[in-house]
């Protein structure tokens, strides 16, 4: 078995959490530059990324900021990438994020 065989087998067996589709704010910039606020529903959270659900596609790759709100004023940023996204029966997309290391 490889490192990343590894490091895959680890990260699948890590802690998962139901986020129960709460809502984040994400930030991204698309191609052509404009930046892009969004609340989108966050399905699932690990320690490498989320799984979240949103009604547009985001191409892969693309550098994203995560903001989970709290009930008070402090809030949590992630930064990460989008892995995938997959497009669902119901026409909303289900959307990987890995989070920077740095995180």
């Amino acid at each position: 078995m490889t490192d990343s065989n590894s490091e895959e087998m680890e990260r699948r067996k890590s802690f998962r959490l139901d986020m129960e589709k709460e809502l984040v704010d994400m930030v991204w910039t698309d191609e052509k530059g404009q930046e892009h606020h969004k609340k989108i529903a966050c399905l699932d959270f690990a320690r490498g990324g989320l799984k979240l659900d949103c009604d547009e596609s985001l191409p892969v790759n693309t550098a994203v900021t995560v903001v989970f709100k709290s009930a008070n004023a402090h809030n949590q940023k992630l930064y990460g990438k989008v892995l995938r996204c997959i497009k669902q029966d119901n026409g909303w997309f289900e959307i990987g994020l890995i989070l920077d290391k740095s995180t």
